[in-house]
């Protein structure tokens, strides 16, 4: 096992009363990773992070938190999951980001009090401590969910389509946190559409469409090849087709010790699958012959 990851896939599979959406991954994602999810609709990206999440158990394989990081992992879900009917202000929203800390009866010292305004602040969301959740945007929603997490200081971030249906400006001040992140060594997971921002804000990038695609530095990953092997892959996918157990080949990053190392890394993820290139693998389950 990477002493190095903080989640390991292993073979896994996810899905639905036994219909897989995600399948045959398999790798670490290490401390302090920036790494994108992308991939056409469809393709299984906010089903995997449930899995991490621990909302849907594996149909097979395994996903493995590291101990160190236990109980420091937070979910922002799609803004249409959450429930803007409960009666509750940013303030009090932002708030909930300290649960762990201090739990249903704990005390709000005057420093955590501190804590929740400076992250509204922060967020840009100063002057709506007061205005339920019901009376916001969508994008004054989202800076509240942030702020929320800002609060929670967690060690592993996963956000599930965080920009979706906001205006570029709040993206663009929002997405600023994620460099924030980075430099103090937190992991990142992220489904995204914006490749422009996958670009910016994540060296990391998983390519899905039901099998990963590619997986390694976002250079190599995001182009318009295996952007093309994404899409064809998940039109010739054959929801009857029987149940397969070879693993696909696709390799996560390697950790970067050296530039040496680095270049080997990046060269395993610039192609396709090995075993798509030499077509003489057996097919995987849901690919079309």
């Amino acid at each position: 096992m990477d002493t190095d990851a903080v989640i390991s896939f292993e073979n896994v599979t996810l899905g639905y009363d036994r219909h897989p959406a995600v399948h045959h991954l398999s790798g670490p994602v290490r401390r302090g990773a920036g790494m994108a999810i992308i991939g056409p609709n469809g393709a299984g990206k906010s089903t995997l992070l449930k899995g991490i999440v621990g909302l849907l158990r594996p149909l097979e394989g395994r996903i493995s938190v590291a101990p160190v990081v236990r109980g420091r992992v937070a979910y922002l879900p799609q803004a249409s999951a959450i429930d803007r009917s409960f009666p509750i202000d940013v303030t009090g929203f932002v708030r909930l980001g300290l649960w762990r800390e201090i739990g249903l009866l704990g005390r709000m010292t005057r420093a955590r009090a501190c804590r929740v305004q400076a992250a509204i602040e922060q967020v840009g969301l100063a002057g709506y401590e007061r205005r339920s959740l019901d009376m916001l945007s969508g994008g004054q929603l989202q800076r509240a969910l942030f702020a929320r997490l800002v609060v929670a200081q967690p060690q592993v971030l996963l956000l599930d389509e965080p920009f979706s249906a906001i205006d570029a400006r709040t993206a663009r001040e929002l997405a600023s946190l994620f460099d924030e992140w980075h430099r103090e060594e937190r992991t990142i997971i992220a489904v995204l559409h914006d490749l422009e921002q996958v670009r910016a804000h994540f060296p990391e990038t998983l390519l899905l469409a039901r099998e990963p695609i590619a997986w390694g530095p976002t250079a190599t990953v995001v182009t318009e090849a295996q952007l093309s092997e994404a899409h064809a892959h998940l039109i010739r996918f054959d929801e009857a087709a029987p149940w397969c157990d070879a693993p696909v080949d696709v390799q996560p990053p390697a950790p970067a010790l050296d530039t040496e190392e680095s270049s080997a890394g990046a060269a395993r993820s610039e192609g396709k699958r090995p075993a798509a290139e030499s077509g003489t693998a057996p097919r995987s389950r849901g690919e079309a012959a």
